[in-house]
């Protein structure tokens, strides 16, 4: 057996420069890289590690596998994630850490990655293997289990965990690590942690080992007798509606799905992952749906005898706490690569499939079926109705400080159909999935199955890198309020390093919208949600003079181009240039940021559902006896359903 003598970390690199995602979506052929580049911060750990094997290969091929800086751990985890759905989990970023704070910056991310079904791929520094040095700097030391490090904590939060305390276990963790990384049903975070020991030594490696090796995303069919039980519950339904998640994007489904849906009329709302399953204006397209939705989906979900559930996790949101469902008999056919998630509702009827291939059998035996014309008749006026709602909602003109809702429509009119809108944390996730008009399968990403403050920016540049590489000429548009933007911004400072296109148009309301809306529903009046200077006497944040904060400067200073929205009569006139000037800017001349304030107390339309946040009981402020009322009435509706 041939081999070649390398350090655990060359070897490292060498495997990941020689791993390929295929694919095959009918009779398209996909072939690509699964690691195309790695990010890093060197501490010690890593730095005579897999920093010296990334830096020798960069010297001797460039091209074998590309280093990027990052300002943040968390930060490279969500630009490998937000890399990674932009090209529907065909590929990720590899990041490498020091040991101790290095390694545990990696746990935020890490679990958003699991969250929401992504993968990424996670090289923690460890404590030294031969133990020769304990305790060394940063090490966690329990007298109770020694073999315990600060990198456990990545374990639960992981898909795949393991750690090479010996070189030759490197070969079996590296091919378990991309064996999940490539499965559609088990990929999230991939933790290998590395002794920094080990890092640095010895070994031979096997030719065979370091060869190229093609990982097929599989996509499994669906069975005949599922496909002719979901159809005959479908037969038998007068009220279905289609619910269309996320794994409708991952399984390239969109066509399969439209077409479904117009043969059959049955109409379609979509979760936060789904959105783009469908253009906005289609006359079936029903928008989002659940605690976010639209009205129109929600009236229509709300009456629904059979829930077609289609790549979705059926998340609290989706289902508005299990509330959506209203019909006493209402049933589930529920398609799902997963069968954790075909499952769910206590359906009758999974189909465990790739949701592509099951709608290409469900499109062969829908023979002449079609819904009622009541039905027909309920989705046009549900439909119209609610496109009036958000009509009036992007005509609103507060002034001098225009509301969220204005925002977001001279942003959604300003940016073409094919651009890419980001978000993830606040108010702002709710008011775009109800309101954002898409008219493209990529064209929003609103990170919301662990809706992470901070993701915003850096999840952004991941999808930009993805545009990039694909050559496909988006603009990528972050949409971030000020709390997230203060909570991550780091990665500004990598897209001025490498001179990449990001918009980020930045919302200024003084605090957390989100938070702050919710806690006056719940009967807490915005307690500690808002940017104000401390009332020490009161030991209050509540009702101090604003913080003269200046987060434009803030951007200027990392060297990021701005352009300030004054408030004004003319604020959605100034909006609307300022977007048509960023996207403007050529590609290779670094961010640009658009600041404008908003007004926190004007919601976005009312979605006529729930969520539940449970309210006190006992109180002494009659705004939270008040709160708890509502609450007692909504959660009497919620739907003991089955899973």
């Amino acid at each position: 057996m041939t081999t070649q003598t390398l350090s655990v970390s060359q070897a490292l690199v060498k495997f990941l420069s020689s791993q390929y995602t295929v694919d095959r979506v009918g009779t398209q052929e996909y072939r690509e890289r699964t690691i195309p580049a790695m990010f890093g911060i060197f501490g010690h750990g890593n730095v005579a590690g897999v920093g010296q094997a990334l830096r020798q290969y960069q010297e001797q091929d460039p091209a074998l596998m590309p280093y990027f800086q990052g300002r943040n751990e968390q930060a490279q985890v969500h630009q490998s994630v937000g890399y990674a759905r932009h090209v529907r989990r065909r590929a990720t970023y590899g990041i490498t850490t020091s040991i101790g704070p290095g390694s545990t910056n990696l746990v935020t991310g890490a679990a958003l990655a699991t969250t929401n079904r992504l993968p990424t791929l996670l090289f923690p520094s460890d404590v030294f293997a031969t133990r020769a040095t304990d305790p060394v700097l940063q090490q966690l030391e329990r007298p109770d289990a020694y073999d315990v490090t600060v990198n456990d904590s990545l374990r639960p939060i992981s898909r795949y965990f393991d750690r090479v305390w010996r070189p030759e276990q490197l070969f079996s963790a590296l091919l378990n690590g991309m064996r999940v990384l490539t499965d559609p049903v088990e990929t999230g975070a991939v933790t290998i942690a590395l002794p920094q020991d080990v890092q640095a030594e010895t070994i031979e490696v096997p030719e065979e080992f370091l060869a190229e090796r093609e990982w097929r995303i599989r996509r499994p069919e669906a069975e005949d007798e599922d496909i002719r039980a979901a159809m005959d519950a479908i037969r038998s339904a007068k009220r279905p509606v289609i619910i269309a998640g996320g794994g409708v994007h991952y399984a390239f489904a969109v066509e399969e799905l439209r077409r479904f849906a117009e043969a059959t009329g049955i109409p379609v709302a979509y979760t936060q992952a789904g959105v783009g399953v469908m253009d906005w204006d289609h006359p079936l397209c029903l928008g989002a749906v659940g605690s976010t939705g639209s009205t129109a989906s929600n009236a229509l979900v709300a009456e629904a005898d059979l829930v077609i559930g289609i790549g979705t996790r059926y998340e609290d949101f989706t289902t508005a706490s299990r509330t959506a469902f209203q019909d006493p008999d209402v049933a589930f056919v529920n398609v799902n690569v997963a069968s954790f998630d075909a499952f769910k509702h206590g359906t009758r009827v999974p189909v465990v499939a790739d949701a592509r291939k099951a709608l290409l059998k469900l499109n062969e035996a829908v023979g002449g079926y079609r819904v009622g014309s009541d039905l027909e008749r309920r989705v046009r006026e549900e439909k119209e109705r609610w496109d009036g709602i958000a009509d009036a909602a992007f005509a609103e003109r507060h002034r001098p400080i225009p509301s969220q809702n204005e925002i977001i429509g001279v942003v959604n009119s300003a940016m073409d159909d094919r651009d890419v809108v980001i978000c993830a944390a606040g108010s702002l996730p709710g008011d775009l999935h109800k309101l954002w008009r898409v008219k493209d399968p990529y064209g929003y990403h609103v990170e919301y199955a662990f809706s992470c403050m901070g993701y915003e920016i850096a999840g952004g540049l991941g999808v930009k890198r993805a545009s990039l590489h694909e050559g496909d000429g988006r603009d990528v548009v972050v949409m971030v309020g000020d709390g997230s933007y203060l909570m991550m911004h780091t990665e500004l400072v990598t897209a001025v390093a490498e001179g990449i296109k990001l918009i980020v148009v930045l919302i200024q309301n003084h605090g957390y919208a989100s938070i702050g809306a919710l806690s006056e529903s719940l009967g807490s009046q915005r307690f500690g949600t808002q940017y104000r200077f401390h009332d020490e006497e009161r030991q209050s944040f509540d009702a101090g003079e604003r913080l003269p904060i200046d987060l434009a400067t803030n951007a200027e200073s990392l060297g990021v181009k701005v352009i300030r929205v004054e408030p004004g009569e003319a604020v959605g006139e100034d909006l609307a240039a300022a977007v048509a000037r960023a996207k403007a800017e050529p590609e290779g001349s670094g961010p640009v940021l658009i600041h404008v304030d908003s007004d926190p107390l004007v919601d976005a339309p009312s979605s006529e559902s729930w969520w539940d946040v449970p309210v006190t009981g006992t109180s002494e402020l009659a705004s939270t006896q008040e709160a708890h009322q509502t609450y007692a009435q909504k959660k009497s509706t919620q739907r003991p359903l089955l899973g």
